[in-house]
């Protein structure tokens, strides 16, 4: 008999019996079921489990927060069920049933950027550290920077730009690799599709927005513009779901014998030419619009507002999985203005949850049993990964996170404020400094030290509040 022989038993239970199990799989610290009827999981009884450590449903699945032994949870209750072990993509693809449109075109959108989420990142940081050894003037009284004094400097800022330009300049490489290899579809397609897109035969999407003269393919009866959708990310998912709804049609119509010659030809020429004439104008039309719809509501006189509104509303956002979407809207931005201003207040928002928790952590200093779950949840909460603190913490009370997300509105509108704009998408707590543009890092300073203390004292103040306490006094 284990030690989750018990909790495994009565999580069965509590959840509706393992007849309201449809699937089952986990990651790295949760269990993600797809329910038959969600509304049989007694939520209340399932997080009063000791192995438990929060729930919460998302893209169409009741997740169990476990921690790092799931995996041994997740074997016990396999074996105890008789449930069929299926992987996590498969559970996603279940789960989906249980969406509405909105949310599995949002589902769908998380699901092609969660594998290249490390390379931004890592270009993120490598492109705020060449701008502080190449703009920021450190040396001879401010009037030189570490590249211009220095040959060693100069050849590590041009190095590092050969991993920035890949990361980025050919980002739709990635966009439709990744729509095949989630389709179940020929990868290597997809990444000949999204080289075809930043070919350097086309005139790169800088070069036209420069007003370069744009070179063209001459058909005799037609002429098709040679443009380049450099670090374009809707022209890239646009012609990657066509690649591949091309492909799973065409291969349901045409024999087997032939298919590996005439599966490929048909699906990826006719995309191309698609993706030039038709689907590439449009998407960057659209990147275009949403971008500087977005760009202009974060500048305009009102630009408070909307930072407070979307400071205030991230995490919720999170809870139902339509954050995903500000992936695409970043990148973007850092398209067409060389830099997002909204990142930055995400990467706020993060910090305002962990000081939450850490003014729990202060709070309940004499629970030790709780300390197990909030102190790795704070430290992963600076460090960009909010579910933990979220979910078996702020939630669990109420009032922590809405101290949060007070914090991190009034975080955001400094941010937003003092202009701070980010090099890119960066590790989303602490750390996202790092990838914030040399000239605005003292100021991004300050906003996180807003998500720090202002969440920290308004959780203590709100736990002094009899009705804002009410569950702590419940539950202790």
């Amino acid at each position: 008999m284990s030690k989750f022989t018990e909790d495994v038993s009565r999580l069965l239970d509590y959840i509706g019996g393992e007849e309201n199990i449809d699937s089952v799989s986990h990651c790295a610290t949760r269990l993600r079921f797809v329910l038959k009827d969600p509304k049989k999981a007694d939520v209340k009884k399932i997080e009063g489990l000791k192995s438990v450590k929060g729930t919460f449903t998302q893209a169409g699945q009741f997740q169990v927060i476990i921690g790092n032994e799931v995996a041994t949870f997740y074997n016990e209750l396999i074996k105890k069920a008789d449930i069929k072990a299926v992987t996590k993509d498969e559970t996603k693809k279940a789960g989906r049933k249980n969406l509405n449109p909105l949310q599995k075109i949002i589902s769908h959108l998380g699901e092609i950027f969660a594998p290249l989420i490390p390379a931004i990142v890592v270009g993120g940081l490598i492109l705020g550290f060449r701008n502080i050894i190449g703009d920021i003037k450190l040396l001879e009284g401010g009037t030189k920077t570490l590249v211009e004094v220095s040959q060693f400097w100069s050849g590590v800022y041009d190095f590092l730009w050969l991993i920035g330009e890949a990361i980025f300049h050919f980002l739709p490489v990635g966009i439709t690799w990744s729509i095949s290899k989630k389709m179940g579809t020929t990868q290597i397609l997809g990444i000949v599709l999204g080289i075809t897109l930043v070919s350097p035969q086309l005139l790169n999407a800088y070069g036209v927005a420069g007003g370069a003269e744009i070179p063209f393919w001459d058909f005799g009866f037609a002429k098709v513009n040679m443009i380049g959708y450099q670090a374009q990310v809707i022209p890239a998912i646009l012609a990657g779901y066509l690649l591949s709804t091309l492909e799973i049609k065409l291969r349901k119509v045409i024999p087997e014998y032939i298919s590996m010659i005439v599966v490929p030809f048909l699906s990826l020429v006719p995309t191309v030419l698609v993706a030039h004439i038709v689907l590439g104008p449009i998407g960057w039309k659209i990147g275009e619009a949403i971008s500087n719809g977005v760009y202009s509501g974060l500048t305009s006189t009102f630009r408070w507002l909307f930072a407070a509104i979307f400071g205030f509303f991230y995490a919720p956002l999170v809870i139902t999985g339509l954050h995903h979407m500000t992936n695409a809207i970043d990148l973007q931005l850092m398209s067409e203005f060389g830099g997002t201003n909204l990142w930055p207040m995400i990467a706020l928002s993060n910090i305002a949850q962990g000081s939450a928790v850490l003014a729990i952590i202060f709070l309940h200093r004499k629970n030790e049993e709780e300390k197990q779950v909030s102190i790795p949840a704070t430290i992963s909460c600076y460090l960009g990964v909010t579910e933990p603190a979220m979910f078996g913490i702020n939630l669990k009370y109420t009032y922590p996170f809405l101290a949060a997300m007070i914090g991190s509105g009034i975080a955001g509108v400094f941010s937003v404020g003092t202009g701070v704009m980010a090099n890119s998408i960066g590790v989303g707590g602490l750390p996202g400094i790092l990838s914030i543009q040399p000239q605005h890092m003292l100021k991004f300073a300050i906003a996180m030290l807003i998500a720090v203390v202002v969440p920290f004292v308004l959780t203590i103040v709100f736990s002094k509040n009899k009705k804002m306490a009410k569950k702590e006094l419940a539950d202790g």
